[in-house]
């Protein structure tokens, strides 16, 4: 489950982490004052690229302003509320984030000490990563503020990771990411934006959750958007294994994607949405042990992805377990192929 920056920082501020002062801002509300930051709050990402983030400081700019984020559409998504924030005096921003390393199976920090909206075009061996502890956070504050080059900042790095570790267990988060990490003039470090995604499998622990997407049956995550390979799966654990397969044989997998235990065709369907929406998918890999889950009920929906996109990416389908030779009888109708086992579909994914 994504949640939209404001319900990431309530979260946040539980934990004690330093946020901008904001409030939130629908149509009809009563009129801003500037000079304020205005977010478009949608569940996806280049915002400020689209023109959904604006620092607004002439007061007769704001009211046009605000209502013309709200008729932006990010990625097919209009948002209902804005962010309206204080407009802090920025020294420097950095990139913060906490997230489940798939192959240790640890808590994994990923740093970088130039943060914002060109993350993205820094290597992967560029950024800083190291696990995470309850027990080694004052050591790590203490990497970060070296890293970063803000070595009076030490104190304040530790305290920081201390409170985001025990946020990010606390509320089962499966990534918190905070980009950028401001560091002010007034020597604050200040959480400037926040992107978090929750386990829906742990709702059951979480009664008081109350946020605009609700929990599905799917947890999708982009894990690098110029990957070519595109996974579907079923539990966490096989969908991380799959991930880990791909990348294991050279290839760089694009997503993680658990489409639950209460699957169906329709929301199997969504999630072919979301894959043929990243840029560079060329192969989805469909690993799926039919349990709750009916094999043929994803046969249902890989046939009628087909039919509504019809630049559907090469597939290669392995279905295990309930009903899958009902889903194979449908499958062969219309000329597709399953596999046995994963490392057979990757051969062939590899040579082809």
């Amino acid at each position: 489950m994504n949640l939209l920056e404001y319900e990431a920082k309530s979260i946040l501020t539980k934990f004690s982490i330093p946020t901008p002062k904001s409030v939130l801002f629908h149509r009809g509300d009563p009129l801003l004052i500037a000079p304020v930051v205005l977010k478009s709050q949608v569940h996806t990402g280049g915002r400020g690229k689209a023109g959904g983030v604006v620092v607004v400081r002439d007061q007769a700019e704001v009211e046009h302003t605000a209502h013309d984020i709200l008729r932006l559409e990010i990625n097919n998504e209009k948002p209902v509320t804005l962010l309206a924030e204080e407009v802090l005096d920025i020294v420097q921003e950095y990139y913060l984030s906490l997230t489940i390393n798939r192959v240790t199976a640890e808590s994994e920090l990923i740093a970088h000490n130039k943060g914002g909206i060109d993350i993205e075009s820094h290597s992967e061996s560029e950024f800083l990563r190291k696990p995470i502890t309850k027990q080694n956070t004052q050591e790590l504050g203490s990497t970060l503020a070296e890293y970063y080059g803000i070595p009076g900042q030490e104190f304040a790095l530790q305290e920081l990771l201390s409170n985001l570790y025990t946020c990010f267990t606390s509320s089962d988060c499966l990534l918190l990411e905070i980009n950028p990490l401001i560091l002010t003039e007034q020597g604050a470090l200040v959480a400037g934006d926040c992107k978090m995604t929750l386990d829906d499998d742990a709702s059951f622990r979480h009664t008081d959750w109350r946020f605009e997407q609700a929990p599905s049956n799917a947890n999708f995550v982009t894990l690098d958007a110029k990957g070519t390979v595109a996974t579907i799966a079923n539990g966490a654990g096989l969908a991380m294994a799959t991930v880990d397969a791909v990348k294991q044989v050279g290839l760089t997998p694009a997503n993680f994607l658990d489409i639950g235990g209460g699957a169906t065709v329709e929301t199997i369907v969504a999630s072919f949405q979301k894959i043929i929406e990243l840029p560079n998918i060329d192969t989805i890999i469909i690993n799926i042990f039919g349990g709750i889950v009916r094999c043929d009920d994803v046969a249902a929906a890989i046939l009628e992805a087909r039919k509504q996109f019809k630049s559907l990416p090469t597939l290669y389908i392995r279905l295990s377990g309930n009903r899958s030779s009902e889903a194979a009888a449908l499958l062969e109708e219309v000329g597709l192929q399953l596999y046995p086992d994963l490392p057979s579909t990757l051969a062939e994914v590899l040579h082809g």
